[in-house]
């Protein structure tokens, strides 16, 4: 029960300073408007997001929002069906799950996400190619696009599920007083 606990106040912090700090750009900020913070490389830039992460659009509002609160019941019945000791998934499960509230509520308040964090890493350049009689168009990046702490909470908590699923190990077997294994 205490872990149970635990798990869902990481989610409700991360839940709780996503909505603080898209608050505080919200009240404090312009739409479209940025401030250089280390030069070029790091900004606070104020965009109001329909779509889904990186600003992709791929579906309507509707849908997004759906997708959000089902996946958000999902990880919680997860989260509630995994054992204490798969720490690693927990916390994973529990970053995905307040950085998906975060948005959710967002998306449920305005039909967009506030994103703010704006960061020049590096240009994406993909020529246009042909692939199995396909044509792809290529593809530009020359700044990363805005995102905010949920997207954040979201991005690492992916990553260390992968990492789970890839690098956990099953539980050792040990042999049973007859010989056989046990697990």
């Amino acid at each position: 029960m205490r872990a149970n606990v635990r798990i869902f106040g990481l989610s409700l912090a991360v839940f709780v300073l996503d909505q603080i700090a898209k608050a505080i750009i919200r009240s404090s900020m312009e739409l479209y408007a940025s401030l250089q913070v280390i030069g070029n490389f790091f900004r606070i830039t104020y965009v109001e997001n329909p779509g889904m992460a990186f600003g992709l659009q791929l579906g309507n509002n509707v849908f997004f929002t759906v997708f959000a609160l089902l996946a958000g019941i999902a990880i919680t019945y997860y989260l509630l069906q995994l054992p204490q000791t798969q720490r690693l998934a927990r916390l994973a499960l529990a970053l995905v799950l307040g950085g998906a509230l975060g948005n959710l509520l967002d998306r449920l308040l305005s039909g967009k996400v506030v994103d703010f964090l704006d960061f020049e890493f590096f240009d994406i350049h993909v020529p246009a190619f042909s692939f199995l009689f396909v044509k792809f168009p290529g593809y530009e990046l020359d700044r990363w696009p805005v995102f905010n702490v949920a997207d954040i909470a979201v991005t690492i908590g992916m990553f260390l599920l992968l990492g789970y699923i890839l690098f956990e190990k099953e539980p050792t077997q040990a042999p049973a007083a007859d010989g056989e294994m046990v697990r």
